[in-house]
């Protein structure tokens, strides 16, 4: 760039600024207008953006490979479940199928030391620490060695109200639910909350599947866990496990819950939510596009005289059509900077209130600027061309 275009790019913004400036608090007005529209935008953006993540992670916690299945009663009435599925039938039948285990639920208290908790009571099968993803502190799971014993393994929350200073829980030691006392062979590490998962295992101690019936009666098996192999079609997986399991079943349905659906589902609601704040930042940012009309319309008004005498001496229609277009354009390019600041800091902040980990969306900071720019050029047209289509004579008669 030749430094004569330099200097007289230089030129029309210092004109520019000085112009703005003279407005006063009409311009400071059409700048705040702007700001908020533009703050509007990004944060926003931001907020469904952060919103979405945070939502898929409460899924995606629990796993992407992981099926659960429920088994609700076909006819009315209370119908009971069975208490044993040959689930080595299921993994036979579907390939696919790295790990499955049984829950069969229940809650009551466990006593430790004269110290009481109440904690689910979950019988499994000897597969499940794999399903669920569970992880040992201290010990061991249980195995299919340990159908008949009064084995346990406990979850950290259960493992922690039944100890107390300079007495906590140990593996070998001993706690007592109704009658029975079970030997803690394992503790498990403070596990993340699944919100899909049918029990949460840092509240619960796990028993022999067999050794329910020590606690109650009619134990019944409430859930399956599958976990998949890696790079399985989850949805044959669970259609054929459905099948599978139904065979074994006669008064009950198997009702498939996959974690992948509901995530690409609210994945699709995300999308859905973020297109809706994007058009209320929009609409903000039109507000303050309207303002910036009336300033620059304005801004003709009082100038007249001034774009008539550079008319007079020389000065081409597109040359004064320019020099306002650019005075819109630098008031809506401070507020779009300003904006985008303030967008995002606001964003941050909502972030932190919520408990999220904040994360920025690529397309805000880009979407947020261009967009007020667009806006200010779009609003800025018709006053610059309201000015360079004036008429020397008509504009130098204006007092």
């Amino acid at each position: 760039m030749s430094p004569r275009v330099e200097q007289s790019l230089s030129q029309l913004l210092h004109e520019a600024f000085v112009s703005l400036r003279t407005l006063g608090k009409r311009s400071v007005l059409a700048l705040l207008g702007i700001v908020i529209g533009s703050s509007s935008v990004v944060a926003l953006i931001n907020i469904g953006h952060n919103a979405a993540v945070d939502a898929a992670m409460i899924f995606k916690d629990m796993g992407t490979d992981t099926l659960i299945a429920q088994f609700p009663t076909k006819r009315s009435g209370n119908l009971s479940m069975r208490a044993h599925l040959d689930l080595d039938a299921v993994r036979s039948a579907v390939p696919g199928i790295a790990h499955i285990g049984a829950l069969s639920l229940f809650s009551g208290p466990v006593v430790f030391n004269g110290r009481t908790a109440n904690a689910n009571l979950v019988g499994t099968t000897p597969g499940i620490h794999e399903a669920m993803r569970l992880v040992l502190r201290e010990g061991r799971f249980l195995s299919p060695f340990d159908a008949n014993e009064t084995y346990a393994v406990i979850g950290d929350q259960v493992a922690q109200a039944l100890g107390a200073p300079g007495d906590p829980l140990r593996l070998g030691d001993r706690v007592r639910i109704h009658d029975y006392l079970f030997l803690i062979v394992g503790i498990l590490h403070n596990q993340p909350r699944a919100m899909l998962m049918p029990v949460q295992a840092n509240e619960s101690l796990f028993i022999p599947a067999e050794g329910m019936r020590r606690i109650y009666a009619n134990p019944q098996i409430g859930n399956v866990i599958i976990r998949a192999a890696p790079g399985q079609d989850m949805e044959r997986i669970a259609r054929e496990a459905a099948a599978a399991l139904q065979r074994q079943l006669t008064d009950h349905s198997v009702d498939m819950t996959v974690p992948q659906q509901m995530i690409d589902g609210m994945t699709r609601q995300s999308r859905t939510f973020a297109y809706l704040l994007l058009a209320l930042g929009a609409i903000s940012l039109v507000g303050g596009g309207v303002g910036v009309m009336n300033v620059m319309l304005m801004n003709v008004s009082q100038r007249r005289r001034e774009i008539g005498i550079r008319m007079a001496l020389g000065a081409r229609q597109r040359d004064i059509r320019n020099l306002f277009l650019l005075e819109a354009v630098t008031l809506t390019a401070v507020g779009a900077v300003c904006g985008a600041v303030l967008g995002m800091t606001a964003a941050w902040l909502y972030a932190w209130l919520s408990g999220w980990v904040f994360s920025l969306a690529v397309a805000a900071l880009p979407l947020g600027v261009g967009s007020t720019l667009l806006v200010g050029l779009f609003f800025g047209i018709y006053p610059a061309v309201s000015a360079s289509r004036l008429q020397p004579v008509e504009a130098l008669r204006d007092e």
